[in-house]
């Protein structure tokens, strides 16, 4: 088949795939994250003094996207809340897209303590100090 064939027949193939209905489906948030018991330790501390931890991934850094952690005090309408062992994190849909299947680890070192993700499915590139990153989704 002629090249040109082949890519009107690729763009008329995608063009028809796009107006496909998308199938509704319910979210389920069990495995969208997984926390290290560091991390369940450092939550439950957290919310017990009243707040539950956001996680965003937001543009920036050296690699092009960041992760963002944020105390807050309320669940947002469009949040998706990800339960283990009686903690919360809290995280939109977007943020959740980048960091589907990741690891939340709280590292508590002389240098810095906090929050971090790793073994983040999702991660093409990723900078020396952990923060920034480049997705395979680009």
């Amino acid at each position: 088949m002629q090249p040109s064939i082949q890519r009107s027949l690729q763009t008329l193939s995608w063009k028809l795939f796009c107006q496909l209905p998308l199938p509704v489906r319910k979210c389920s948030t069990k495995h969208l994250l997984f926390l290290t018991e560091s991390s369940i330790q450092r939550l439950k501390q957290i919310e017990a003094k009243g707040s539950l931890m956001r996680i965003l991934v937001d543009s920036g850094g050296c690699s092009g996207f960041q992760y963002k952690f944020q105390l807050v005090d309320k669940i947002q309408e469009t949040d998706k809340v990800v339960k283990q062992d009686g903690v919360v994190v809290v995280v939109d849909d977007v943020s959740l897209e980048f960091i589907k299947g990741s690891t939340i680890d709280y590292e508590d070192e002389l240098i810095r303590s906090g929050f971090c993700v790793v073994n983040n499915p999702q991660v093409d590139k990723s900078c020396s100090c952990g923060v920034s990153f480049s997705t395979k989704l680009d």
